[in-house]
């Protein structure tokens, strides 16, 4: 993933309200999101590279996590790196809890090149919780209070223009009551190919126009753009709907899936 929007409101109607968008190179091959046969339960895109993810859910277990890197262009990547993509799968199949799995992975961090991941558990039970953590950052792992947060390719809630116009954007579809309504508004959101002006562009280590390029919600290129984006809400009987919209390197629409979802979180 390179943004996501992420409402955390265990009191609300929905506790879990997720929307993103998935930046990656075209001819990076991946499937669309589907239920894994050789991971039972587990509902989440694949990249066919590197054999991970980066957003999926475990109705089973009432777990859900996503990842985006971290954008550091220059940083040496370690010799024995592990693929980012699996920081999601692991935790979503695993039986850690959230807090001993990120302290795991806090312990290796060196092993992965930059990232940022949020992990939920025990969503649609009144334990839910959302955790985060960076390998770039100088705390370890945080539990989320409730409320909203926004992650691209910096630190969590790092104020760049994309963020703070997804974020404010969104607040109009989610005020609908209707679910189609709210699923059709954020993926109108989500195709705002609205760049920043030079002035308030980031300095993250790439050229002027990348940045430039980089800086809407929708990303579109022949090489590299928004290949996906996702919708997961989930209200508070824990049920929900696992929304996946795909497009073409011309940010066409093509493929969309809507999964409904029941979670199950004293199931396993």
């Amino acid at each position: 993933m390179c943004i996501a929007y992420i409402e955390f409101q265990p009191d609300h109607a929905y506790p879990l309200r997720i929307a993103a968008n998935r930046d990656e190179f075209h001819q990076r091959p991946a499937l669309t999101a589907h239920y894994w046969q050789d991971a039972p339960g587990l509902l989440a895109g694949r990249d066919l590279e590197a054999g991970g993810t980066w957003l999926g859910v475990h109705p089973e277990n009432g777990r859900f996590a996503l990842v985006t890197n971290f954008r550091e262009p220059g940083h040496p990547v370690p010799g024995d790196a592990i693929s980012r993509g699996h920081l999601v799968q692991e935790f979503l199949t695993g039986d850690r809890n959230a807090a001993d799995y990120l302290a795991k992975i806090a312990a290796q961090k060196h092993r992965y090149a930059g990232f940022n991941l949020i992990v939920g558990e025990h969503l649609g039970d009144s334990k839910a919780a959302l955790w985060y953590y960076s390998n770039r950052a100088a705390q370890g792992p945080q539990a989320l209070s409730a409320g909203q947060y926004v992650l691209s390719n910096h630190l969590l809630d790092t104020p760049w223009p994309k963020t703070q116009r997804l974020a404010t954007q969104l607040q109009k579809p989610f005020a609908f009551e209707s679910l189609s309504k709210q699923i059709t508004g954020c993926l109108h959101v989500l195709r705002d190919s609205t760049q920043a002006s030079d002035a308030q562009l980031p300095s993250t280590g790439v050229s002027q126009d990348m940045e430039k390029l980089l800086s809407s919600i929708f990303i579109v290129s022949p090489e590299y753009g928004s290949r996906c984006s996702t919708i997961m809400l989930i209200n508070a009987s824990g049920h929900g709907v696992f929304c996946e919209q795909s497009y073409d390197p011309t940010g066409q629409p093509t493929d969309r899936i809507d999964w409904p979802l029941q979670l199950r979180p004293n199931s396993k």
